[in-house]
């Protein structure tokens, strides 16, 4: 640039060299390349130590796809004769891996998809609820971006069936193409990289009039839509240091959790149509979101109508809960089932096998099929028995509280609960003439007061004091005690009879002679 500088400031060739300190045919073959357009011709390559070994670097940065290591390389090349510096080989490989991946990097077009057209799911990992496992299927809308989260507990046929019934229902429609991975409930195997289709996947989506696809094997960025909703599914729902959530407490709890997080996502504007899922979706939330109403019921109107049976092919085997009992019976042994179900039909199959086999119980309802129970496995006469599916049981023989049937028993009862305690126990007590005991109590009552007697009659039934006298007794105690302290005998004044009185029992001392003598029981003298 001071060769130009000068140049431009003198007009001369020799002028310019001697003021930038070069010579003049230097200033013309840099004048000459501006006035062509070209860059000023920059220093020549020298010839370096690795040259020889760059075509084995590029070799192997080929052969690993771009992984290879430098330290790798380096010590491959010192057995191959290099004697140059690690970091020259750094450098070598780090300019063989930049042309490497400029001419093998996956180019990704925008996926312009219809309303109705498409939708995924997929699989990650829940909580831990109770010590299970448990699985999250997120789905997607590809066209509105509406997620759905439902929470399962396994992977097999019917759990899936059922979560993407639920997911249909949710969307409210039918896509016409569902995307999803190489699952073996979807792909069963691959021949010549054609995907063979697992039978009941087959039977489900020609019920749903759905066509199932899948993408190619170990290859989740053709499916990124769902692969975001499973990132974001999973780093608010499942307990993190990073969220601070707390454990769930049920599997119910999850299932809450899941759905209040659809609500939310789908409520946000999404950044890259600059509208809310929901609003997309639904027509009915025109007034929330001020956007055109064609396009706001233009992905539901065009997703196929969900069948009003869903698929129950896969769930078991049909049994129908009796109306006054929430058991259902399969294979000799019995299940209970939320009392709520009480004459409705469910469907029962077995899951696992071994210590981890499973009954798995499932409902048909309005939002389609729910798992209501999951069962070990029963043996004849030991049924599995889950107590949240009972009501809260009345009381029987062993939990009786009394209840008034005549006017005495209600006054008598009407004094407060140490009276009911005093009647349980007294009666459990065998206590005779208890009416009378009754009616005494009650007069009482009205002559020292409600509180002072319902107080003594507890007492008396914790202490098992039922006798004539006793409540007059526990009463006259308790008001003397209630005037001043008890008065005790100290340990210096003791009242109990001592034992010298019996020092000299058998003995008989004669004290008018020098020799002490004395007679035993038979008057012999000693």
């Amino acid at each position: 640039m001071e060769i130009l500088d000068a140049y431009d400031l003198t007009g001369s060739f020799r002028d310019a060299g001697e003021l930038a300190g070069c010579s003049h045919h230097t200033v013309a073959r840099y004048v000459a390349a501006r006035d062509a357009g070209g860059q000023v011709e920059q220093s020549a390559a020298r010839a370096q130590v690795i040259d020889p070994f760059l075509a084995k670097v590029e070799e192997w940065v080929e052969r690993s796809k771009g992984k290879v290591r430098a330290d790798i390389a380096h010590d491959k090349l010192l057995g191959l004769g290099y004697a140059g510096s690690e970091r020259t080989t750094r450098r070598a490989v780090a300019k063989a891996k930049k042309a490497y991946r400029s001419g093998n990097t996956r180019v990704h077009r925008p996926w312009v998809t219809e309303p109705g057209m498409w939708a995924q799911y997929d699989f990650g990992d829940g909580p831990r609820v109770a010590g299970v496992k448990t699985i999250l299927l997120c789905a997607w809308l590809a066209w509105s971006r509406t997620r759905v989260i439902i929470p399962i507990l396994d992977k097999t046929l019917p759990s899936v069936f059922a979560a993407l019934d639920g997911c249909f229902r949710l969307f409210g429609g039918v896509p016409t193409f569902l995307l999803t991975d190489n699952e073996k409930t979807v792909s069963i195997d691959h021949v010549a990289g054609i995907a063979v289709r697992n039978p009941g996947m087959v039977a489900f989506a020609r019920h749903y009039g759905v066509t199932v696809h899948t993408c190619m094997p170990a290859d989740p960025a053709s499916k990124g839509g769902t692969e975001a909703t499973v990132k974001l599914a999973k780093a608010d729902l499942v307990p993190t240091e990073a969220n601070l959530l707390d454990e769930y407490a049920s599997f119910a709890e999850l299932e809450a959790a899941c759905a209040a997080f659809t609500a939310q996502v789908n409520s946000r504007v999404h950044r890259a149509t600059r509208r809310a899922p929901a609003a997309m979706l639904a027509e009915e939330r025109r007034r929330l979101h001020p956007v055109p109403a064609a396009m706001l019921a233009e992905e539901r109107r065009r997703l196929h109508p969900v069948p009003a049976a869903p698929y129950t092919a896969a769930f078991g085997l049909t049994r129908r809960v009796p109306a006054n009992t929430p058991m259902v019976t399969f294979e000799a042994g019995q299940y209970s089932v939320p009392h709520t179900l009480l004459g409705e039909q469910v469907w029962v199959r077995v899951h696992g096998a071994g210590s981890g086999e499973q009954i798995v119980i499932v409902h048909l309802g309005d939002a389609g099929p729910v798992e209501v129970a999951r069962h070990g496995r029963a043996t004849p006469g030991s049924p599995k028995i889950d107590d949240a599916h009972f009501p809260p049981a009345p009381a029987g023989a062993l939990a009786r509280t009394p209840k008034a049937r005549t006017t005495a028993e209600e006054a008598f009862l009407a004094i407060g609960e140490g009276a009911a305690l005093w009647l349980v126990e007294a009666a459990a007590a065998g206590t005779v003439r208890m009416r009378v005991k009754m009616a005494d109590a009650v007069t009482l009552a009205a002559l020292r007061g409600t509180a002072e007697v319902d107080w003594a009659l507890g007492h008396a039934a914790v202490h098992e004091r039922f006798a004539e006298a006793d409540l007059v007794s526990i009463l006259d105690h308790h008001a003397t005690a209630a005037t001043g302290p008890a008065r005790t005998a100290s340990e210096d004044r003791s009242l109990t009879q001592g034992t010298a009185a019996w020092a000299g029992y058998g003995l008989t001392l004669d004290v008018t002679d020098t020799t002490t003598t004395s007679t035993d029981r038979n008057g012999a003298r000693r």
